[in-house]
């Protein structure tokens, strides 16, 4: 490393600087964390407390009120200043999680998801945007860096966390152990954040209503999960993709866009790199049952499963690493078969994992490489959004990115309740019903990936 790097590292981590990084890593690693935590305890909670219809509705609303938790971060610095809105924003998530702690049944637990996706997602957002604020640009890429790194540690550390305290029967104490590390972070976030910021008169044209109408139509699709009747499931689907087509037309004539121009056209390399971020980031979503299928069919204790279910997230990271830096030939070939290998890899599971006698070893490599197909192609999607971007709206487009990728993972979890679901997840439920879950959720989901493939192609022909 460079001494001129080296010090640049220096003055981001020593002193006040190395504080407020604390703080802001904090804000993303708490929220980060309570991701592998849940996903990992689930299949104990449903076991203690039923629900396990409601299986999937645990990520979809956690992650359809993170949406809406991100969006209102830029309206709280307005209103309330950045030193408040962090602590509004930490304070909602605590409260959501006690309610998860306390929680003697699904819909109270359900509850407190909706309250750590709100806190969460505010959090997230107010950590990125925090950094042009309380640093200097010198300092801007390695703090970005610090903070997104937090993902990896909640890698490692969630499924510890929720693993351990499950496995001793205990998965209250999982959202317990995280309100201490709040309180430490309410601390600092007290004490080396400035009350900036707030300008009550600024006008703030943040397309809310559309943001709610995104959110809506994931909550229809999920809702029309809980029903037997696949008339009223199709039902469902169709509504929530009606809502979405309002939302294309408004965001069309509207000033303020939620999404750039050519976003919404498959006839524009723009909306065809977005469709490709929406299908892999669905692919992926399958992890929400994976702790649940390795219990009961492969007899996985829960820190096992949740490490097993990590390798997914692992997978998306070593994947970005592998693929960063690749000039535009090798970039295209990556975007060409990062699809490829996570179709692949879902089509394994398709096979092994209803299967009680597939080697661990199996199921880990599938899994692994569901991750690393996303990751191969992730940071040449990201680059290639801001390059079919209008020039006049690139802070639309990368603010979109984030937006597109929470509402992928939300719709996927209602998509792959519905399946699971209607395979008989539930009814007949046991082991036969998480065998048929298992057959329908990854027979479902192989064809995301697979509908990104021919993405992948056209984006290597028009070298974007």
């Amino acid at each position: 490393m460079s001494s001129s790097s080296s010090a640049s590292w220096g003055a981001l981590l020593r002193g006040r600087n190395g504080l407020r990084s604390l703080a802001l890593a904090g804000g993303v690693a708490v929220h980060a964390v309570n991701v592998f935590i849940a996903t990992t305890i689930l299949p104990s909670v449903v076991r203690d407390i039923g629900g396990l219809p409601w299986y999937a509705w645990n990520t979809t609303l956690f992650v359809a009120a993170s949406i809406m938790g991100s969006s209102c971060a830029p309206l709280g610095i307005r209103w309330y200043g950045l030193r408040r809105a962090f602590l509004l924003a930490l304070f909602v998530f605590a409260g959501g999680t006690v309610a998860c702690g306390l929680a003697p049944s699904m819909p109270w637990l359900l509850f407190g998801r909706v309250g750590q996706g709100l806190g969460g997602g505010m959090l997230l957002s107010l950590s990125y945007a925090t950094v042009p604020l309380v640093f200097h640009q010198s300092l801007w890429s390695r703090a970005m860096a610090l903070i997104s790194g937090m993902w990896g540690v909640a890698t490692l550390s969630g499924p510890a966390i929720g693993g351990l305290f499950a496995e001793a029967g205990l998965w209250r104490w999982a959202f317990w152990a995280v309100l201490p590390v709040c309180v430490l972070l309410g601390a600092l976030l007290v004490t080396q954040l400035d009350a900036v910021g707030r300008d009550r008169s600024a006008r703030l044209d943040a397309p809310l209503f559309r943001m709610g109408l995104l959110v809506a139509s994931v909550l229809v699709v999920s809702a029309a999960s809980l029903h037997p009747s696949w008339i009223a499931q199709l039902a469902g689907v169709a509504g929530g993709l009606l809502l979405v087509f309002w939302l294309a037309r408004m965001d069309g004539r509207a000033r303020q866009r939620f999404l750039p121009a050519g976003a919404w056209s498959l006839a524009h390399p723009l909306g065809r790199r977005y469709a490709m971020i929406g299908l892999m980031s669905i692919g992926v979503t399958t992890e929400v049952f994976v702790p649940y299928f390795l219990q009961v069919l492969h007899g996985q204790s829960p820190l096992h499963a949740g490490y097993l279910s990590a390798l997914m997230s692992a997978g998306w990271t070593l994947g970005t690493l592998a693929s960063s830096g690749r000039g535009p030939a090798g970039a295209g070939r990556l975007l060409a078969l990062g699809p490829v290998l996570s179709a692949a890899s879902l089509a394994g599971l398709y096979v092994y994992m209803p299967d009680p006698g597939a080697p661990t070893e199996l199921l880990a490599a599938l899994l692994l490489g569901v991750g690393v197909g996303v990751g191969l192609c992730w940071p040449h999607l990201l680059t290639g959004v801001f390059r079919a971007a209008p020039a006049d709206q690139q802070n639309i487009a990368s603010a979109a990115i984030t937006t597109l990728q929470l509402y992928a993972m939300a719709l996927g979890a209602s998509v792959a309740g519905m399946a699971a679901n209607a395979a008989g997840f539930t009814d007949p439920g046991g082991w036969q019903g998480t065998r048929q879950a298992a057959w329908a959720v990854y027979g479902v989901f192989v064809f995301a990936p697979a509908l990104a493939t021919s993405l992948g192609w056209r984006a290597r022909r028009d070298g974007v």
